[in-house]
Order: C-alpha cells, then structure tokens, then sequence
C-alpha cells in the first residue's frame, strides 16, 4: 500500500514522504529508519494506488535481476545496484522494502508474496521452485520468455484490432457529419423547391432537421451512450463477460479456446520446467484462466491426484486438441513433460498468429465496403431529389 506521510525531522523541518509499505506499521518503521519522525500518516486513494503499482515493469525488473545475477553478484548486492540507479520513489520503495525482507531473514520468494499487487502468485512460485535447486537465473530467464511470448500474442491481436477501429471511427464520424450538418441543409434548400420528394431521401430529410433542432441533447444522449458502453465493456471484461461472448460466436469461439489453451499449456510448461509439480502447477495457474477452463483444471486435477495420466485427465475436461493430446502422450512417455507442454503453446501460437492474419486480411475490406456504402447511400439519398429534377427539365 501507498501512505502519504507528513514527518519531522530533529531540526524541526516539515516534510511529506510517499511510503510503500506493507501496512502502517511498516510505512512507520520505514520513515523512522531515515532519522524522521512521523507527524501524520494517511493511506493514498486506491486510484494512485494502482497507478503506482505499475511503476515496476515486472519483465524489465526482471531483466535487469538476471543480468546482475548472471553478472556474479548475490540477490541482495543486485537490488542494491538496482536501488542505487533507481529514481522513481515508487520503484524505490518496492525495492528498499525487498532488501529490508531479506536483511531481515527471510526468503527471496516470501518478500516477494508480501506484494502481491505487484508480483503474482505465478512469479512467487518459479522464485520459490529456485529457491529449492539454486536455480534463480534460469527461472527469471523463463519467465521473461513467458512473458514475453504472451505479450506478443496478445500485441498481434491488439494489433489486428487498430485498423478496424479506426475504420469504424472514422465511418461513424463522417456519416455522424453527414446526418447533423449536411442533411439539414439540404433539407431547407428542398422545403423551398415545392417538390414531392422520394419517400426515403424524405425520411433521412426528416431525421437531418430533427437531429439539427435537438443537436445538444443529442451529442449528450451519444455521450451517455459511449460512457455507458465503456464500462459496461470494462465491467464484461473483469468478470470474463467478453470472453464467454466471443466463445458463443460462430468461428471466433474455437478460436477463444484455442488462446485460452494456449495460455495454459505455457504457463503449465513454465512452471513444470521450473521443478513445480504438475498438481501445484494447476493449483497455481488456476487464478489466471476463464470460468470455463477453470471448471476443467478442477476436473482434471482430481483425475490426476488420483493417479490418472495428464492426458487423460485433460482429454475427460475438454482441455485437449488431437495434436496437443497425442504431444501430452509422448512427453508422458518420454518424461518431459515441460517442454511437451511448451511446445504444444507454441503449435497453438502458430495456429492463432496465421488465423489473425486471414481473419483481418478479410474483415478489413469487407468493412471498408461496408462504411462505403453507408456514406454512400447517404449521399445518394441527398441528391436523389436532384437527379428527379434534371430528369425533369430532360
């Protein structure tokens, strides 16, 4: 937590500290250790909070880690280097309280899980596994290539949804400038003409001047509109809303399902590469997955602990795909079952990276078409009445 803290120094000087600490107490013991004396402590709004969260990058932390550990030096001399280059106060704070844990005793693994707002409970495992074989470097390296590969999936996908949205920012703005402008002034130019007009370019007339003669309200009803879908999409996006949607859509559902294995198999080959045991490997991943894998993984990890193969267990929960069941098969027969399970996320990466490309190098134009004629049937709307008359004076 954050704590906005007023001291006082043995001059008599006023000061404010922003403390990261694990609750008051600590926030406390922490200004005392600078020689200050504390006047007044407050905890910082959940908002700051958060936004101070994210002040550590955990891939760049790291990183850098594994370069000074590869480099020879110990766990507490690397967060000192780190410390000491450090000039961000809330990057500072998280790693004076790292050095304070272990200064104290304790292990690398239970300071981390003193932060859980900043390290998950997947980083807190592959430490803890280190911490058993001596292994530190190796497991950051896989978590980096973790996350790393995660990322890029996901940036692939984000990516593919760019030019769509623009797309669709730009149509809706155009037709929206077309509607709320452009048409009422057609509209007067054509009350005056004493001309029976064609029944639609006589509807969208109508529309134009309504919209016109209630411009306010209306950008006020859109705006409305738009905060209101944000966090309805926010709120669909923390409680797997979106997710169990596109699952339902035709076509893009196996794909969901494909990500989400995807996602798993790595996390699950991260984890077993690390010296976890495939049953606390599940345990662990399980916070991280949808509603729906996470009812499978509790399946699948009772077949296990009662002395079931992976595979099987994972074939009876919906978990498997043919190719990924008959990998899980060979590393159950061979005994690596890590890098089985990491290979078959990379198949599935494959999988999903050339789906994006067809899907968009699809969708694309056909959105593109779909905006031109919307824009265009609006304009034709428009001089529809003009073309009567020239027809006319022919």
């Amino acid at each position: 937590m954050q704590f906005d803290v007023r001291t006082l120094s043995p001059e008599m000087s006023i000061g404010h500290l922003l403390i990261d600490g694990r609750d008051e107490a600590d926030a406390r013991r922490q200004v005392e250790a600078r020689g200050l004396f504390v006047s007044a402590i407050h905890p910082v709004r959940a908002g700051l909070r958060a936004g101070k969260a994210k002040a550590l990058p955990l891939v760049l932390f790291s990183q850098e880690l594994l370069a000074l550990l590869t480099a020879g030096l110990g766990i507490v001399e690397a967060l000192e280097a780190l410390l000491e280059k450090e000039a961000n106060p809330g990057t500072r704070g998280v790693l004076e309280r790292l050095l304070g844990g272990l200064r104290e005793g304790q292990r690398f693994s239970a300071v981390l899980a003193d932060q859980p707002e900043l390290f998950p409970p997947l980083y807190v495992g592959i430490v803890r596994a280190a911490e058993g074989t001596s292994d530190l470097p190796r497991s950051l390296s896989r978590f980096i290539d973790y996350q790393q590969r995660i990322d890029l999936v996901r940036a692939r996908i984000v990516s593919a949804a760019i030019y769509p949205c623009i797309l669709l920012l730009v149509g809706g703005g155009v037709s929206l400038f077309l509607i709320s402008y452009v048409v009422p002034r057609f509209a007067e130019v054509y009350q005056g003409a004493g001309r029976d007009l064609p029944w639609m370019s006589q509807m969208m007339l109508s529309w134009g001047q309504f919209a016109s003669s209630h411009g306010t309200a209306l950008l006020a009803g859109i705006a409305l509109g738009l905060t209101a879908l944000v966090l309805g999409v926010r709120r669909a996006l923390r409680s797997g809303g979106i997710a169990r949607l596109l699952g339902k859509l035709p076509g893009i559902g196996e794909r969901v399902r494909i990500y989400e294995l995807s996602r798993l198999y790595l996390t699950l080959g991260m984890l077993s590469e690390g010296g976890i045991t495939i049953v606390q490997a599940i345990v662990t991943v399980q916070g991280m997955v949808s509603a729906t894998v996470r009812a499978g993984l509790d399946g699948a990890r009772a077949q296990v602990e009662a002395g079931q193969p992976l595979s099987t267990a994972f074939e009876a929960n919906g978990l498997t795909t043919p190719i990924s069941l008959r990998m899980l098969r060979v590393g159950e027969r061979t005994g690596d079952m890590g890098p089985m399970l990491t290979q078959s996320a990379a198949f599935y990466d494959g999988e999903i990276s050339r789906w994006i490309d067809r899907f968009t190098r699809t969708f694309e134009p056909l959105l593109m078409a779909a905006i031109g004629l919307v824009v265009g049937a609006i304009v034709v709307l428009l001089y529809m009445p003009i073309f009567d008359l020239a027809g006319d004076m022919s």
